[in-house]
C-alpha cells in the first residue's frame, strides 16, 4: 500500500512537470515559428502567433495598436520587403506562467540586414485560447 502511494505520488509530479514542459514548449514552438516565417518573407504566417482579434494589442514606437489586422498592417508598412525584414532571432531570456492559461515571455529580438541591423526587447502576453497558445499582447522596443 506505501509502495503504491509513493507511486501515485511521483506520477502525479511527473504529470505536473510534462504539463508545464508542454505550454512552454508550445510557446517555444510557436516563436521559432515566427522566426522562419518572417525570415521567409511571410507576414501572415508570422502573425499566426497572435490572437486573431481585434482585442489584440501591440505596443511599439508609435504609441498602441489594437487589432490583429491593423498590427499586419502596420508589419506590411514597415516592411514593405524582404530587404528590410532582414533575418529575424528571438532570445528569450524567461517564461513565467501566470495561471493555467496565462504566461509571459521577455526577451530580445535582433534583425540582420544588409541596410544595417536593429534590435530590441520584448515582452509578451500569451494566454490559451480555445486550446492554442497565442499572443494576446506585446510590447516590442
Amino acid at each position: 500500500m506505501k509502495k503504491t502511494v509513493i507511486l501515485i505520488a511521483a506520477l502525479l509530479v511527473v504529470c505536473n512537470i510534462e504539463a508545464q514542459e508542454t505550454w512552454e514548449q508550445a510557446i517555444r514552438n510557436t516563436m521559432a515559428d515566427q522566426e522562419v516565417a518572417w525570415n521567409k518573407g511571410n507576414l501572415e504566417a508570422f502573425m499566426e502567433g497572435y490572437w486573431k482579434s481585434d482585442s489584440l494589442r501591440f505596443i511599439g514606437s508609435k504609441g498602441l495598436t489594437y487589432g490583429w489586422q491593423q498590427t499586419l498592417d502596420n508589419y506590411k508598412k514597415g516592411y514593405p520587403d524582404a530587404d528590410a525584414m532582414g533575418q529575424l532571432k528571438f532570445t528569450i531570456l524567461s517564461v513565467e506562467q501566470m495561471a493555467d492559461n496565462c504566461a509571459f515571455v521577455v526577451g530580445k529580438w535582433q534583425l540582420t540586414r544588409k541596410k544595417g541591423d536593429v534590435s530590441g526587447h520584448y515582452t509578451l502576453l500569451w494566454k490559451k485560447i480555445m486550446g492554442r497558445w497565442v499572443i494576446v499582447a506585446d510590447h516590442s522596443s
